[in-house]
């Protein structure tokens, strides 16, 4: 029988857009909950992923990049709504984890950090994405420098791409938690219902396939979510989603000729399901237009923004 403290606790995961939050959430929780793509501002919605590990337990609680207030598209109501979500994902929790692209520290990096001090939590410093470092040796000059006149409860370089450095990372998560046992059952891996993830997952696909502005006047709402008996895979769900988006020109974007990119947008959600939910699913997509949604708070409400 094992001595050792048991330590549970959240831990909020915070830093600037595209700089690995949700794939060292996805790492250490050990499941692909966080959507991810190379599009910064991929994650629209606070998620916990739950990380049952030996000895405690580490609610990590995903959350949108922090951003300055200020350019034209930190001026729509999405993106004010990202921000406060960001920034309200410190409240409650017993620590943070501050996630930075190896290499680089500018001015949003300095506005997470400014912000978590304040909050007097203990904070990790994550620096991600250390793989992408040809000299290695240019990581120590870089590490002195983002440590001078601030104060880390720890540094940890990783690959949460990799999933490389991530056993002393844990541990020292561990170490900021509470003595006390785990707050959630050993099989949980998220909070978020299944039909909240067949969104996010039919999302992921519009954020990688369109391009660079697009996924951005996007976004998904699940109309229907069924489970019923299959006598082949046991469970199958019938999930109907619609694609929203803001101008008729985009709804055509987003069809493809022929329909062939939305074929292909709900097939590779449609097996990205099945593999998180372990069965079967029957995926049917809509596009539909919704006129300025994105800087319309009543409409993200009803969107499930802010939840």
């Amino acid at each position: 029988m094992s001595n050792q403290t048991h330590r549970a606790g959240h831990v909020a995961v915070i830093g600037r857009p595209n700089v690995g939050k949700s794939t060292l959430v996805n790492a250490l929780v050990g499941a692909n909950l966080s959507i991810v793509s190379n599009r910064p501002q991929t994650t629209r919605h606070r998620l916990l992923g739950i990380a049952t590990v030996p000895g405690g337990q580490i609610v990590l609680v995903d959350t949108p990049g922090l951003h300055r207030d200020d350019g034209k598209r930190a001026s729509t109501a999405l993106n004010r709504v990202l921000n406060r979500a960001a920034r309200g994902a410190i409240e409650g929790v017993d620590a943070a984890a501050l996630v930075v692209e190896a290499g680089r520290w500018d001015e949003e990096d300095t506005l997470a950090y400014d912000t978590l001090r304040a909050s007097g939590l203990p904070v990790v410093l994550v620096v991600n994405q250390v793989d992408r470092i040809a000299d290695k040796a240019s990581l120590l000059p870089y590490l002195q420098r983002v440590n001078e006149g601030r104060d880390f409860a720890a540094v940890h370089p990783v690959s949460a791409l990799k999933r490389q450095g991530l056993e002393p990372l844990v541990a020292s998560l561990l170490a900021q938690l509470p003595a006390q046992p785990a707050l959630y059952g050993e099989d949980e891996l998220t909070d978020r219902s299944q039909r909240f993830l067949a969104g996010e997952l039919v999302r992921e696909q519009l954020m990688r396939q369109l391009g660079a502005e697009l996924p951005y006047a996007t976004t998904v709402e699940i109309e229907s979510f069924t489970e019923e008996p299959s006598p082949k895979a046991g469970v199958m769900y019938r999930i109907g989603a619609v694609i929203w988006v803001e101008r008729e020109g985009q709804k055509a974007i987003v069809i493809g000729k022929g329909g062939t990119r939305l074929r292909d947008i709900g097939k590779r959600a449609r097996e990205r399901m099945e593999q998180l939910f372990d069965a079967k699913v029957f995926l049917q997509t809509w596009v539909r237009v919704r006129e300025g949604w994105s800087d319309d708070e009543s409409a993200l409400r009803s969107l499930g923004y802010g939840d």
